[in-house]
């Protein structure tokens, strides 16, 4: 939530307002605010509930929650982005000789990569995995066995290159 609100805390931190242009933003943030709630349980006032969240344009033919409920999970929502919503004010306030250098650097730049963020910020205080081999290592995904059901071998170039399929068949066939 704090990666999703930094832009629209950084336009009130650094020009003392807020424009338009972080609008979906604060609606993933609400979105996700929503959900933590009311789909995972993820509150201690309201408890270990999950209920279904409305889609656009559906409607509600029988709710399974009270008045009371509906409105302490406003207030939970509302205490988990002013929370989320201070978290990233103090982040912020306190790098802001950081994000000032990176902002400069996007002017000049209009797309950074990896390399600016290291010369702007230094490396990372944790190790990083960059290649896939060592993003994956211990996970398994290695090892995992990719081979092919003996009815679909050499069907390695999709659908057109599976003309050979040879039906299978069962013991009893």
């Amino acid at each position: 939530m704090c990666a999703m609100l930094g832009g629209h805390v950084a336009e009130q931190l650094f020009f003392g307002r807020v424009t338009t242009g972080a609008q979906d933003d604060l609606r993933k943030v609400a979105q996700s605010a929503y959900a933590q709630i009311v789909q995972f349980g993820m509150s201690e006032k309201l408890g270990q509930v999950s209920f279904d969240l409305l889609r656009p344009g559906e409607a509600l033919v029988e709710k399974p929650f009270s008045e009371a409920t509906v409105q302490l999970t406003d207030k939970e929502v509302q205490r988990l982005i002013g929370s989320a919503h201070a978290r990233t004010l103090d982040l912020l306030t306190r790098c802001r000789e950081q994000v000032d250098k990176v902002g400069r650097r996007l002017l000049e730049k209009e797309v950074l990569e990896r390399a600016d963020m290291v010369e702007l910020l230094g490396p990372r205080p944790f190790a990083e995995n960059i290649t896939y081999e060592e993003f994956m290592e211990g996970t398994g995904g290695l090892e995992e066995d990719t081979a092919l059901p003996e009815g679909l071998q050499g069907c390695r170039g999709g659908p057109l290159d599976c003309k050979k399929i040879q039906p299978v068949h069962s013991k009893g066939d």
